[in-house]
């Protein structure tokens, strides 16, 4: 456990949160109180400039669960599950080129309103219905499960009785502050959680000597392929380079560019220049992860290789033989490898990937369940009834993610449970955006069906896989079986467009583009800020950082 002044450090931050939190939110509703209630609740008036919106994207996918999972990851695949966050930075370019324009052009509130506007109002109420279920699962159920491990390890409380404190006082914020306060506080957790995980790599880094000693060892451990993020075919992780091409994108759309947890940022930016921007900037600051969240697990091994690291309260017995739980391999680093004084940091730091993932994922959820489901059984409810009927379904969600726990718990690994779960929901909605965005022919029978058809494809292969693991599907790598199931969602939704050919109104023949280089002909700013700058900067970078780590 940790010392009382850490102790206290971590809850002065949760308390500093919540007073900011409030405030803003208060405060940006007070200064508008004559303008468009909702819109200033749910978009913040659409008032986000460019950092704002790369900040609180990447507060919102970064929680709780990277900073444990990458550990966790690092200590036992190496730098494999960097792949996850630099193939980010590529989906995010086709956010800000391709998906940003027909979002802000249709002034959409939600993403199953835009589906609605390409499609039909069935396509909008299955998404809204995946969106929110995925949103309760993904984004706050795991993000509580990482946190509850991690503060029942260092505050010796209940796990259960620490996440519902912690998520309660995230639920009253995002509540009563709607998107204003989510981002502001994002935008702080960011910045702390970031100076959290520096802290951790630096002292890891020199504990171990150095990144030499570090390879060192693992040439004597003959574990040198740790630092391969592009493993051969056969590899015991599951995850070889074709997975990740083939599959990592299917996960990668709908994640940054279908998800309203984390598009609603960008749906509420001041105008396309910064909808463009926000996503750019997150992707280069999606370079972070690897070197702060994956690095300090890789040299937790080698420092457990080398008796600097007891790793003796996370072993069990299993089958007779001593296993190590990785799991809590993040907050054993913190309690042996942190000075005291210095520790209150990293705890507020995860506390700001837990609290942030919350944060966002209630908006966005209030959001959706107020324009995608209220509105359309109560079309002329005021914007009051609109964001009263957002809180009670954001409160509702959080109930239902606690009730979840015990049954996510059940994975080795959080971050491959979580890219489990994705990988079987995402592929029909990655293509039914995909398709309505670039091919025009892609009708509004065909996207209802594939999102029906699909999304029951994903439901029995993922059950039939868990209750017969030993089976042909069983034995597939969930990022392959995203990319199955993606190719099953696009030859279906093909065959049955040309069943039901397309019948555009004046607005959905709007909403795709003609040619890909048609998305490229707003000019944007001028010099650096420019987006088509930025893009070709981010391609280049990446690839040069994949050939260094291949």
């Amino acid at each position: 456990m940790i010392g009382s002044f850490d102790a206290t450090v971590s809850i002065l931050y949760v308390i500093v949160i919540l007073a900011i939190g409030l405030w803003t939110g208060l405060r940006h509703r007070n200064a508008n109180k004559k303008g468009n209630v909702a819109s200033e609740y749910f978009l913040a008036g659409k008032s986000l400039k460019w950092p704002m919106i790369g900040l609180a994207l990447f507060a919102t996918n970064i929680s709780c669960v990277h900073l444990v999972s990458l550990a966790q990851s690092g200590f036992d695949t190496g730098l494999l599950n960097g792949t996850f966050e630099w193939m980010a930075s590529f989906t995010l370019i086709l956010l800000a080129l391709f998906f940003v324009p027909f979002y802000i052009k249709s002034g959409v509130s939600t993403l199953p309103d835009f589906l609605e506007k390409r499609y039909n109002r069935a396509s909008r109420d299955w998404l809204a219905f995946i969106s929110i279920l995925s949103a309760i699962i993904i984004h706050i159920s795991f993000s509580l499960l990482a946190g509850g491990i991690v503060l029942q390890t260092l505050f010796g409380v209940n796990m259960y009785t620490s996440v519902i404190i912690i998520a309660v006082i995230t639920t009253i914020y995002t509540v009563v502050g709607g998107l204003k306060a989510v981002v502001v506080t994002e935008s702080i957790q960011t910045v702390v959680l970031l100076s959290g995980a520096v802290i951790m790599s630096v002292v890891a880094y020199n504990k171990m000597g150095g990144w030499d000693n570090m390879v060192h060892v693992l040439q004597q451990n003959n574990q040198l392929n740790k630092l391969s993020m592009m493993r051969p075919h056969g590899d015991s992780s599951g995850l070889p380079w074709y997975a990740v091409l083939l599959g990592y994108p299917v996960l990668g759309i709908w994640y940054w560019c279908a998800d309203q947890t984390i598009v609603q940022r960008v749906l509420g930016a001041k105008d396309e220049n910064h909808a463009r921007v926000g996503p750019l900037f997150c992707g280069f600051i999606k370079i972070l992860p690897v070197f702060i969240f994956v690095m300090p697990g890789l040299f937790a091994y080698a420092l457990y290789q080398t008796g600097h690291l007891n790793l003796s309260s996370i072993k069990t017995m299993a089958a007779g033989k001593e296993v190590v739980n990785s799991k809590g391999i993040y907050t054993l680093m913190i309690l042996q490898l942190i000075p005291k004084g210095l520790a209150g940091v990293l705890v507020a730091a995860l506390l700001s990937g837990l609290m942030s993932q919350i944060s966002g994922a209630l908006n966005s959820i209030s959001t959706m369940a107020s324009y995608d489901i209220y509105k359309r059984y109560k079309p002329d409810a005021s914007d009051e009834r609109l964001v009263k009927a957002g809180k009670i379904a954001a409160g509702l969600s959080f109930v239902l993610s606690l009730l979840l726990l015990p049954l996510l718990n059940s994975y080795e690994s959080i971050f491959n449970g979580l890219n489990d779960i994705i990988a079987h929901i995402a592929p029909p909605i990655t293509c039914v955006f995909l398709l309505g965005v670039f091919w025009g022919r892609a009708s509004a029978k065909s996207a209802q069906l594939t999102l029906y058809i699909g999304s029951a494809a994903g439901v029995l292969v993922f059950a039939y896989s868990k209750l017969l693991p030993q089976s042909i599907l069983g034995q597939i790598p969930f990022m392959m079986m995203a990319f199955y199931l993606f190719v099953f969602c696009v030859l279906l939704q093909v065959c049955i467009t040309f069943l039901y050919p397309a019948q555009h109104t004046a607005e959905s023949s709007k909403l795709y583009w003609r040619s890909p280089l048609e998305s490229l002909q707003s000019p944007g700013w001028q010099g650096f800020g420019n987006y088509k700058f930025l893009s070709v900067l981010l391609i280049g970078v990446m690839v040069v950082l994949f050939w260094i780590f291949r």
